[in-house]
């Protein structure tokens, strides 16, 4: 491969890190063809990137960005693939974690993840990327707890209206 090739990759993989908030680094050393093709039909059916790219060229894309992602100095050895999602940052974790299940081996292991600039390493991490909840989700909960209030004063007010309204009546009634 040429410098100017690498060039190429290494501009591409920094306007790919940058515009994309999720991505994950992974390791799928020792996987035949077989697993490795099951592994990216799995990735696209959840809208998933997958790409094989050198360890090198991936290191040199991260130095580009302002986040700070020496911590992945130290997983940058061996395969490595990198998968990208545009939307949420738990969707490749759950896939990493199903496959792994699925094809009941180890062969497929988590190195790495960066979620809204957040760094994230080691196997350990993964359980911790799947109970991350998106912004939509977050989003949503804060809505319902802000609503909630409101629908408690309104249906104390529609009801205690109502009881008013009855006791009213019951009085006009006991004068006639």
């Amino acid at each position: 491969m040429t410098r100017e090739e690498k060039a190429v990759i290494i501009d591409e993989l920094s306007q790919k890190f940058s515009n994309t908030p999720y991505f994950y680094i992974t390791s799928a050393n020792g996987m035949s063809v077989k697993e490795v093709n099951a592994l990216r039909a799995q990735c696209f059916e959840k809208g998933i990137e997958y790409r094989v790219v050198k360890n090198t060229l991936i290191k040199k894309a991260l130095e580009t960005l302002d986040t700070d992602y020496s911590p992945f100095d130290e997983i940058l050895k061996g395969f490595s693939g990198v998968m990208f999602h545009p939307e949420s940052g738990k969707v490749a974790a759950q896939l990493i974690k199903e496959f792994k299940k699925k094809s009941g081996s180890d062969k497929l292991k988590f190195k790495g993840a960066s979620v809204d600039s957040s760094v994230f390493v080691g196997e350990s991490q993964l359980d911790v990327l799947i109970s991350l909840k998106s912004k939509q989700e977050l989003i949503g909960e804060v809505i319902g707890l802000l609503q909630s209030p409101a629908k408690n004063v309104i249906s104390a007010l529609s009801s205690g209206g109502n009881k008013l309204a009855g006791i009213l009546k019951t009085l006009s009634e006991k004068e006639d």
